[in-house]
């Protein structure tokens, strides 16, 4: 009997455009579709990754029954597990997608030099992150140059879905519900139910919605939080429920603003890529001098969005009930409290990755040190975003808070965005009791400004 070889899964949960395993097809072989579960650290899934993970497993299994393969479960150190699995089923080889977070590097070069035959393909990325180079030879510092490098170059074709995946007999298989991924007590998903459709197939029923609507409007209205304006895709890439070469591919080059933000995404890939430390330390070694103020006070009201700053606390809380929060939100959220209450990236990032569907180790570092300053960008200390100035732009009428922020339900559109600066007769009208239906602000926003500005130049001349 021909020996199987191994398709193992990863951050590309899909049958569609699938290099790994078109390449394991190509052999000839029978293929065993595998997945591990390894919570190893550092970075483990956190709680809203892990309720996607199960759904889009889920999915995963019924389109490789469809095709005639079963999906083989497996929990325990990635090593080990593949070892264990090529020892159980006498498979030849391993063909993978390259992932380029630092622990998948590691597990890679570990089973390479265990003498396993590991084939790695582009799954995951539009381009290979040794292939885009500056001139000098380096890896890119700037996101312009580096988007404009990628946009020389297309992404490889798309691959069809297989007639059929021909598979050895099963071997052990975990259930994916004993891995218990889903929370029960509490139960805290049901907003994220409400809210998402993890697979494959809702991947794509995703896209299809965005490109029959939203694109049109998308160079505006993607900083619009009160409008449907974004295509909401990223759990779907996260997860590799639909390739970033599918959405390049059928969104065109029509739509150069939706695909700068694709490359933006490759942009982070490539900057973890070249520093492994990303996650974990700033990217420019100065900034581990920032003296970061210890509050946890004020860390969990921001946690809980009742900083008394509306558009904040809108932004928190949507991603409390949902998995997830509109991009330019993000940034609001993550200056305040970065700049205004001067607390270490770190903390946002542990949060964000804890509660975010779409968390990824390189975009949920890169764009934390990018708000922070401490990442790739030119010139950002002085970037500090005002919230109120962001929500009266980008949320004029409030729509946005008044959904996520009930309190402010009836205030006027013109103190919506900053309440503490209505007059007595406008709270009374609204029933609002700063202080105690909502909360007061916990920091002034000027003295903010100027404390981190302060701290910031001192660093710079330092």
């Amino acid at each position: 009997m021909t020996a199987p070889v191994l398709l193992w899964f990863r951050d590309d949960l899909r049958v569609a455009d699938h290099a790994a395993l078109h390449a394991a097809l190509e052999t000839g072989a029978p293929v065993l579709p595998i997945y591990v579960l390894d919570d190893a650290a550092p970075w483990s899934m956190g709680g809203a990754t892990r309720w996607w993970l199960h759904h889009a497993l889920a999915a995963l299994t019924g389109s490789l029954a469809a095709l005639g393969a079963p999906l083989v479960l497996r929990r325990g150190p990635a090593v080990e597990t593949i070892q264990a699995a090529i020892a159980e089923t006498g498979a030849s080889a391993v063909f993978t997608g390259g992932m380029p977070d630092p622990k998948s590097r590691a597990v890679d070069k570990a089973l390479a030099a265990a003498g396993v035959a590991l084939h790695r393909l582009r799954t995951f990325m539009l381009f290979s992150p040794t292939d885009i180079r500056s001139g000098s030879g380096g890896p890119y510092a700037v996101y312009t140059p580096f988007a404009n490098a990628c946009l020389t170059r297309e992404p490889r074709p798309l691959l069809p879905v297989p007639d059929r995946i021909p598979a050895p007999p099963p071997p052990r298989s975990d259930r994916l519900e004993d891995w218990r991924l889903l929370p029960t007590r509490p139960d805290w998903a049901a907003g994220l139910r409400a809210t998402w459709t993890p697979g494959e197939a809702g991947a794509q029923a995703r896209l299809d919605r965005f490109l029959r609507g939203a694109i049109a409007g998308y160079p505006t209205g993607r900083d619009r939080p009160d409008q449907a304006g974004t295509s909401m895709l990223s759990p779907h890439l996260r997860f590799g429920e639909i390739s970033a070469a599918t959405v390049w591919h059928r969104v065109g080059p029509g739509h150069a603003t939706f695909v700068k933000e694709l490359l933006w995404r490759e942009f982070s890939i490539h900057q973890l890529w070249h520093n492994p430390s990303l996650p974990d330390a700033p990217a420019k070694p100065a900034f581990a001098a920032m003296p970061w103020r210890d509050d946890p006070l004020a860390l969990t009201a921001w946690h809980r969005g009742r900083t008394g700053i509306p558009i904040v606390d809108a932004g928190m809380r949507q991603l409390w009930q949902t998995g997830w929060m509109h991009n330019r939100v993000r940034m609001i959220v993550a200056s305040f409290l970065i700049k205004h209450l001067m607390t270490d990236w770190r903390q946002g990032e542990a949060w964000f990755w804890d509660t975010l569907v779409d968390a990824d180790l390189a975009a949920n570092a890169a764009n934390w040190q990018w708000v922070a300053g401490s990442g790739a960008d030119a010139a950002p200390y002085f970037r500090i975003f005002n919230p109120v100035l962001q929500g009266r732009k980008f949320d004029p009428d409030g729509a946005y808070v008044r959904r996520w922020v009930p309190e402010l339900m009836r205030l006027d559109t013109r103190h919506i965005h900053a309440p503490w600066e209505a007059p007595a007769e406008a709270l009374a009208r609204a029933g609002l009791a700063l202080g105690r239906s909502y909360p007061q602000p916990i920091v002034d926003l000027g003295f903010g400004r100027a404390r981190a500005l302060e701290a910031f130049a001192a660093l710079r001349a330092g």
